[in-house]
């Protein structure tokens, strides 16, 4: 009998466990679809704390992260194409995913929307990434970005005709390329979002500035409900 007790004691102390366990569970996917709930995910701090969930339970600690592994991945591809310098890109993250940011001055020709040689090749490489699950759901906002230095063309009267018409120019070789159209979009901003001050505070200007807001930003990212809780 006493055995008895005591194997039964053991029993009951399993089931407490897996109990504790599986209230554990429950909770962290509540955690997770109220977090995809909100409005706004930054998904770069979804995955850190999704990691460190897992690291805490004792699961993989070096499970996918696609933000992060995306972030890499696009670096290596940068580093892999000398022809365009690396203090003209910048791939980094906002809230919801990666950002990529091209300086005009090696992604198109002076004054147009053409695309420059270099410019072609990396996108060209950009896309192949694009089409491995999960990216091949992600979705790709092309930006087009000025300095606030007037342009008045006959095929651009204004930043906006500019800043808009590369971003479109963008966007139609990645549709060439095979890229999804419903996945694309293209926005122009002019000077209205810069990266850093186009003048000193005496209003003189600032050559490096300007250029650095001379640019391109490709935003790729998933819609909150393509997130794998």
């Amino acid at each position: 009998m006493a055995r008895r007790r005591k194997e039964e004691s053991g029993s009951d102390d399993s089931e407490d466990w897996m109990t504790t366990y599986a209230d554990a569970i429950t909770l962290l996917m509540a955690f997770f679809v109220m977090l995809v709930s909100f409005s706004k995910v930054d998904l770069k701090v979804f995955e850190e704390v999704q990691a460190g969930i897992e690291e805490a339970i004792g699961g993989n600690v070096d499970s996918e992260r696609p933000i992060f592994t995306l972030q890499a991945n696009i670096s290596q591809i940068m580093d892999a194409t000398p022809d365009i310098p690396p203090e003209d890109v910048d791939v980094g993250f906002d809230d919801n995913g990666v950002v990529i940011d091209f300086g005009s001055g090696s992604f198109f020709k002076p004054g147009t929307a053409e695309l420059t040689e270099a410019a072609t090749k990396v996108l060209g490489r950009i896309k192949r990434e694009l089409e491995e699950p999960p990216y091949d759901l992600f979705e790709i906002d092309v930006e087009g970005h000025t300095d606030n230095d007037p342009v008045n063309t006959p095929r651009f009267p204004s930043n906006w005709e500019l800043s808009a018409g590369r971003a479109a120019t963008v966007v139609r070789y990645l549709i060439d390329l095979g890229a999804p159209s419903d996945r694309l979009k293209a926005s122009g901003f002019a000077e209205t979002r810069p990266k850093f001050p186009n003048e000193d505070v005496l209003g003189n200007p600032l050559p490096e500035n300007k250029k650095k807001n001379r640019r391109v930003s490709i935003r790729l990212y998933p819609k909150p409900q393509d997130i794998a809780l």
